[in-house]
């Protein structure tokens, strides 16, 4: 491919709205261009890339055995509804056709996988199957940002296993997951599989496949000491340990005029201090109130309260079911004495004396309060956010905290889908039971950005050489020199014969001008041919990656780049 003849719109600063480097370098070196928040346009550079980590995923998933499928990504209400997704999945993008019949843009496709497996797959003799696509899929993100790392239209490679049992799903499970640690290595990243939520997916256990960078939104809490890792979202960690007054005294009701806030309290004269108080949180699940309870100083988890209440169909009661609930605006409320509610208190609760808490009434608190004593049948729960300081649970170590981007994300769904939706095998002795699921997810789109926030400097992108767009640039510094444009063309048809990738830049540009723009775009190699070296017979061979500049003979080219490339 000769750059004259080819779309590379590369662009000499960084764009104002870009923070993100993969964000800045997808623009500058023109791989994407935005449509709208987050919609992008791939460009021809980029598309290269992405055919690069598709082929890559495609043959680590056909090496296991799974087969590949294209559905539509605009899907039809019914298998949503089936599921019970259709009204928890806030992010779905919902129309309606001109029939009026309710339509959506596929948000992720186990219920269409779901609706195959139901109609054709009968017997346990079909099992087990693991099934995938590369597909588009739509999410109506509230907050698009960092370019294609959260955009509401993306490319996603995703797979479902359907097994007879939860062994079956366990061997399954472990196949995809060797294959995306081959996948993500193969395309040049290091990843760290960690325990993970499941979110509005359900099931039993998810793993996500971090990458770690400073761009990502998510954080990983790992331990030096035993390994263990997870996402924050799904950390369990000790906190830092508060040592209580001997305190057996009973509940006392004290005033507290205009205290509705943790931090108001902690300033009140006769108040407590954050880490002495209680939080209580009021939230309605599944249509009905509940009290949450954590020490005044930690944080809820939204998703570990999704995990805790099994229920998506949660969220924070609005005032007037506060009131209607315990008798008192939120800030004053607590669960001493309440036995009509259900009651979910975080264990870092536990054995917690001499606290402070709502009383039930408008200006008035709590203190003396005995957790464990005072409070009525709770159920003993991981709710708090994990915060630097905590320690292990099982070695009891310091905890780290790592910023990092998930590429991928593995599910065990059990039956969630296949009993809602009807999906059911016979057993060889001839028992009717619903199929047992796995999802698995890559961003591959995702996986390209976190590709370039991991090599990348400060000139730009240096692509590893399994998915770079172009294998060799060749760069005449005078184009319009006989000499150099001659040599340029029969490397050009040479390395081209031996089946290597190159690019050809035959711009009547600067010198410098074709360095920078190689430099951005990131080409593992580059053969620069000069009126000096040329006189010799010679020329420089450049690895983006390390920066070496090499002397070569003319002749020698070929061979010189196979052996680094093997290297």
């Amino acid at each position: 491919m000769r750059w004259s003849k080819t779309f590379i719109p590369t662009l000499r600063d960084d764009p104002a709205d870009a923070e993100a480097p993969s964000h800045v370098l997808m623009l500058r070196a023109g791989l994407i261009r935005q449509l709208a928040a987050g919609i992008y346009s791939h460009l021809p550079l980029g598309k290269r890339v992405l055919h690069k980590v598709e082929a890559i995923v495609r043959e680590e998933m056909d090496a296991i055995g799974a087969l590949e499928f294209f559905l539509p990504a605009l899907t039809p209400a019914e298998p949503w509804k089936e599921s019970g997704r259709w009204d928890e999945i806030g992010e779905l993008f919902r129309l309606q056709d001109r029939r009026g019949s309710d339509m959506c843009l596929g948000f992720t496709h186990e219920e269409i996988f779901t609706s195959l497996a139901r109609g054709d797959v009968r017997s346990y003799r079909d099992l087990p199957q693991i099934w995938y696509q590369i597909q588009i899929k739509f999410r109506d993100e509230p907050r698009p940002k960092s370019g294609v790392l959260r955009g509401r239209q993306f490319i996603m490679k995703d797979a479902y296993s359907f097994d007879l049992d939860t062994a079956g799903l366990d061997r399954s499970f472990d196949r995809v997951a060797q294959a995306y640690h081959r996948i993500f290595e193969r395309c040049g990243i290091d990843t760290l599989a960690v325990e993970a939520s499941s979110g509005v997916m359900g099931g039993s256990e998810s793993v996500e496949f971090m990458s770690f960078s400073d761009a990502g939104e998510n954080w990983v809490v790992r331990c030096g000491g035993c390994g263990y890792a997870a996402d924050l979202e799904k950390a369990e960690s000790l906190p830092s340990r508060v040592e209580d007054p001997d305190d057996t005294r009973a509940p006392e009701k004290f005033p507290t005029p205009g205290i509705r806030t943790i931090d108001q309290l902690a300033a009140f004269e006769g108040g407590a201090p954050g880490e002495r108080q209680v939080k209580t949180l009021v939230y309605v699940v599944a249509g009905e109130p509940a009290l949450f309870l954590l020490r005044g100083d930690h944080e809820l988890c939204d998703e570990k309260l999704v995990e805790v209440t099994g229920s998506t169909d949660v969220r924070p009661a609005h005032p007037d079911e506060i009131r209607a609930a315990l008798g008192a605006s939120a800030g004053s409320v607590g669960a001493v004495g309440v036995t009509h509610l259900p009651i979910w208190i975080d264990t870092a609760l536990r054995g917690r004396r001499g606290m402070t808490t709502g009383a039930n009434a408008d200006d008035f608190h709590l203190r003396h309060v005995d957790v464990e004593r005072d409070v009525r049948d709770p159920r003993w729960v991981d709710l708090r956010s994990a915060v630097a300081g905590d320690a292990c649970t099982r070695c009891g170590k310091p905890l780290e905290f790592q910023k990092s981007i998930e590429v991928g994300h593995i599910f065990k769904l059990g039956t969630r889908y296949t009993e809602k939706m009807g999906a059911r095998v016979l057993t060889a002795e001839g028992v009717e039971v619903p199929i047992v699921m796995g999802s698995y997810g890559i961003g591959i789109d995702r996986t390209v950005a976190a590709v370039i926030e991991a090599h990348h400097d400060a000139n730009g992108i240096s692509w590893p050489l399994s998915i770079a767009p172009y294998q060799v640039e060749i760069v005449p510094v005078g184009a319009s020199d006989e000499a150099q444009a001659r040599a340029a063309e029969e490397l050009y048809a040479e390395l081209g014969a031996l089946g290597l990738e190159v690019l050809l830049d035959d711009r009547d540009e600067r010198a410098g001008v074709k360095f920078k723009d190689a430099d951005l775009i990131g080409i593992p190699f580059r053969i620069v041919i000069g009126p000096r070296g040329l006189a010799e017979g010679k020329v420089e061979l450049v690895c983006r990656a390390t920066g070496s500049r090499d002397d070569v003979p003319i002749g020698n080219v070929a061979a010189e780049l196979e052996d680094r490339m093997q290297a």
